[in-house]
């Protein structure tokens, strides 16, 4: 087994999708030791998350973190959110979905319905699709015109750097997975009762449009990866892996927060007597 590390994680910075869905870059194991690598990181990043939090209830304004997730449909983005989510603190843990735009939704600009799921100080904010879907799905489907979509992607790249100004750290990622891996995973909704309700007809109209996808996928990451926002293109159809990286993406934003726990706002020689003396 081969140890995986935040550089290896970062390492799949990209902007572009040639990488091979079914390949696992920086990491020789199976599923068990995928497991192994994530629980001996389990510690501290449960640690450096009660810390973000910690500061934001202080009144330090510490920042937060915004892992936004895209992938073609079964690409696992719901796993990934359970998985990145279960050494943390439901406190603070922000989680938004942005399916088809509501009619109030669609009446705004296409950033106002993000504004508002915005991860507060102190947290970490994960979005299960996002404003991203608003240059993507337009594209392929011709719902914009070419220039109303190369406007979003200033508008998005704009939106971006003032976040981070903000103190937000945003981590995107692009969960890349094969046309056979997906046909997999709709078989497997088909034949499974507990899965019907995952399982929605318009997906299979979607494959239709596979490549129209990829290609709209990849200008995307050409004219939105910057500096401090980059995609990764993390490889998805082993999915014990793709949660791991992701995982891994998170630690190393923390990491870079340098958090420390809040001083005390009190005296604590004087609150020991008092609470002796209680």
């Amino acid at each position: 087994m081969s140890k995986f590390t935040v550089e290896e994680a970062r390492a799949l910075r990209a902007t572009d999708i040639s990488i091979e869905p079914g390949s696992t870059p920086g990491f020789k194991g199976d599923k068990k030791d995928v497991e192994k690598q994530t629980a001996a990181i389990e510690s501290e990043l449960r640690e450096l998350q009660e810390k973000l939090y910690a500061n934001a209830r202080a009144g330090n304004n510490p920042g937060s973190v915004l892992i936004v997730l895209q992938g073609m449909d079964t690409s696992g983005k719901g796993g990934v959110v359970k998985h990145v989510l279960d050494p943390l603190d439901p406190q603070g843990v922000h989680i938004a979905g942005f399916g088809k735009p509501t009619a109030e939704e669609l009446a705004h600009d296409f950033l106002w319905r993000i504004e508002k799921e915005l991860p507060a100080q102190g947290k970490v904010g994960i979005f299960d699709r996002s404003h991203y879907e608003d240059v993507l799905v337009h594209r392929v489907h011709e719902l914009s015109s070419p220039e109303e979509i190369e406007r979003r992607y200033g508008a998005i790249n704009d939106f971006e750097e003032a976040l981070i100004k903000q103190g937000t750290r945003i981590i995107k990622v692009f969960l890349h997975i094969s046309p056979e891996f997906q046909k997999e995973n709709l078989i497997e909704r088909l034949e499974n009762p507990a899965k019907y309700w995952k399982y929605n007809p318009g997906d299979v109209d979607e494959r239709g449009h596979w490549q129209e996808y990829q290609e709209a996928y990849r200008i995307a990451f050409e004219r939105t990866s910057t500096e401090l926002a980059p995609w990764y293109v993390v490889p998805s159809d082993n999915k014990p892996y793709a949660r791991m990286v992701v995982r891994f993406l998170l630690l190393g934003a923390l990491r870079d927060m340098n958090l420390e726990w809040p001083a005390a706002n009190f005296d604590i020689a004087t609150e020991k007597a008092r609470v002796a003396a209680s």
